[in-house]
């Protein structure tokens, strides 16, 4: 009988055990179809910086529109973004701020159906609030007191700057040349320089701090934004984001940051 008492408590413990383990494992296997019932589908855009504000917004009312669909946003210059798109980025969506940009993508390969055109974006003078060194055109940014920056040529906007020095006659002699129009603005802000070459977008977007001095004929450089889908892990969620963006919705937030949009 002792013996048999001392059997009996094992046996519970075994059978408790593996009563544990089954049920660790029927959690386990719950959890993980509740996680396979709720993964989100991811978009992932490719986008000019000079988009950051706009997108940010269309982004969001994208996703309440599309429950369980993240719109993941990389903004970034988009000669920098072509480059990584050709490379194999995991992209399904690429907006350039201008058409020889779109078409080294387009050239990739990797590009699904036509681009199409979203909107344009005309350069304008950014300086600091109040304009305290008085620029009132683009050859005053070759005065020696002023220390002012551009984009490079291979980038859009400086593609847009060297057209518009041409289109005036005048060759500018910047302090520094970026690679994108989001490190001008940035120079500009922080003071580093007295004047930049960047899109009215980006001045309306900081008008609490910086103003825009207008230039005449800036219309005739404007870049064209197109955006177009790609060859990524959703194709079909890419196409919805396009015609989404270029659609009334799209248009009309563009339009509220600045751009000028077709129609």
């Amino acid at each position: 009988m002792p013996l048999h008492r001392s059997r009996t408590p094992a046996r519970a413990r075994g059978r408790a055990r593996r009563a544990a383990v089954a049920s660790a494992l029927l959690a386990a296997a719950v959890l993980s179809g509740c996680g396979a019932s709720n993964a989100q589908e991811r978009v992932d855009v490719y986008a000019a910086s000079s988009l950051t504000g706009a997108f940010t917004e269309l982004a969001a009312a994208f996703e309440e529109q599309h429950p369980g669909v993240d719109v993941a946003l990389n903004f970034a210059g988009s000669a920098d973004l072509a480059v990584q798109i050709a490379e194999g980025a995991p992209a399904d969506v690429f907006v350039a701020a201008d058409e020889p940009t779109m078409q080294r993508v387009v050239a990739s390969g990797r590009a699904v159906g036509e681009p199409v055109e979203l909107a344009a974006n005309r350069l304008t003078i950014a300086v600091a609030e109040g304009n305290p060194h008085g620029v009132r055109s683009l050859g005053d940014l070759r005065r020696a007191d002023l220390a002012t920056v551009v984009c490079a040529e291979q980038v859009p906007c400086g593609r847009a700057a060297r057209a518009l020095e041409e289109r005036a006659g005048v060759a500018l002699r910047p302090v520094s040349e970026e690679n994108s129009v989001t490190d001008v603005l940035g120079k500009v802000r922080s003071g580093q320089a007295d004047a930049g070459l960047v899109y009215v977008t980006d001045v309306a977007a900081h008008e609490d701090e910086l103003d825009g001095v207008p230039l005449p004929g800036a219309e005739a450089s404007a870049n064209t934004y197109t955006v177009v889908g790609l060859d990524g892990a959703a194709p079909e969620r890419a196409a919805e984001f396009t015609a989404f963006v270029t659609g009334p919705a799209g248009r009309e937030q563009l339009r509220q940051n600045g751009f000028d949009v077709p129609g």
